[in-house]
């Protein structure tokens, strides 16, 4: 997972990160929805949760490359 993105602007950083809350609600959605049939695959529910993990960690680092470094 090393999502080597190289961003021009903060605009482009924004619009990604937003891409991302998006695919990580769908994910949410996936994962309610699998959780509620009557036998579950529990490799793709263990899948879904992994990738819906790294897009969260993945949006925290971007949010934190929004704050201006005050050491600068």
């Amino acid at each position: 997972m090393g999502g080597g993105f190289v961003f021009e602007n903060e605009s482009e950083l924004r619009a990604r990160i937003v891409e991302m809350q998006s695919e990580h609600q769908a994910l949410e959605i996936a994962i309610h929805t699998l959780q509620e049939v009557a036998a579950p695959d529990l490799f793709a529910l263990r899948r879904l949760k992994k990738r819906k993990l790294q897009l969260k960690d993945a949006i925290a680092r971007m949010r934190s490359r929004l704050i201006p470094d005050l050491n600068a």
